[in-house]
């Protein structure tokens, strides 16, 4: 999906909501575990129910991968089911010498056909180039995350450019990619910086996560994130997809994701982005 096409999702389901497939199997319905993929079938479920606001859908590998193969075949039915009109992220979070990270490239873009892949910038441009060569493919850069680590390297200064550390992959990341490929994870517990964040990259979309569970504010990032294209995609995992742990989990979901949905179009209309 190219950005134009995003753009155009965006507009037309008035919403920039990325929904979270991390589905923990220990955590789903009970009522499912009788089916023979349970882990497809919640996806199934979840995915009918919210596909009209839903503009992406994230598959955290790591949810899948710990099933083992039948983990990676839950994937691929899941990944095939998602409608065309929707983005599709692999949240592996890849990044190695470059002869292995083409070899993850082609993994996720090629094999599996996802839109776009999460990378770890800590390699440097040759981890993260092998990504930048599938056309209408993306590459989700960490910068700045949520979780309470993320202090430990992406804050420390730089003395000769008085930068932090996310400053500089974000600036550095920019000369090697178009926007139109490039997009940066911002978690969602950043929101107080995401003014000064947008500033650093004006064009580029950002993956946001933590809205729910994690408590980011949903409001502020969009009054301080958006762009001139929205250039938000805002994710929310276990807040949706376990809205409820009963039979009624499907329709649960689909009230969380709407409620998100009306939030995300009255910024929009603010905006004068519709």
């Amino acid at each position: 999906m190219n950005r134009q096409e995003l753009i155009s999702q965006i507009k037309k389901k008035k919403s920039y909501l990325c929904i979270g497939l991390d589905t923990d199997i220990e955590k789903i319905p009970d009522h499912l575990k009788l089916v023979t993929d349970p882990v497809f079938e919640f996806n199934r479920q979840i995915i009918d129910a919210t596909q009209h606001v839903a503009v992406a859908y994230k598959l955290n590998t790591a949810f899948y991968e710990a099933n083992g193969t039948r983990g990676w075949e839950s994937l691929r039915k899941t990944l095939e089911y998602i409608p065309q009109n929707c983005f599709t992220i692999a949240d592996a979070k890849r990044g190695d010498i470059g002869n292995t990270s083409a070899l993850y490239a082609r993994a996720f873009f090629e094999q599996m056909d996802f839109d776009a892949i999460t990378v770890a910038p800590y390699m440097g441009e040759d981890s993260v180039k092998p990504f930048l060569l599938f056309k209408n493919k993306w590459v989700i850069l960490l910068a700045h995350t949520s979780n309470p680590g993320s202090a430990d390297f992406q804050l420390i200064e730089s003395k000769v450019t008085d930068r932090r550390l996310y400053e500089e992959v974000m600036l550095k990341a920019q000369g090697w990619a178009a926007p139109d490929q490039l997009m940066f994870v911002v978690g969602a517990t950043q929101a107080e910086k995401m003014k000064h964040i947008r500033e650093l990259a004006p064009d580029c979309f950002f993956l946001v996560p933590g809205v729910g569970a994690q408590g980011g504010d949903l409001d502020i990032i969009s009054s301080n994130g958006m762009n001139r294209d929205c250039g938000l995609l805002v994710n929310s995992s276990r807040a949706i997809i376990y809205a409820s742990a009963g039979k009624d989990f499907a329709k649960a979901a689909a009230n969380e994701a709407e409620r998100l949905q009306r939030i995300m179009e009255n910024h929009l209309t603010t905006k004068e982005l519709l």
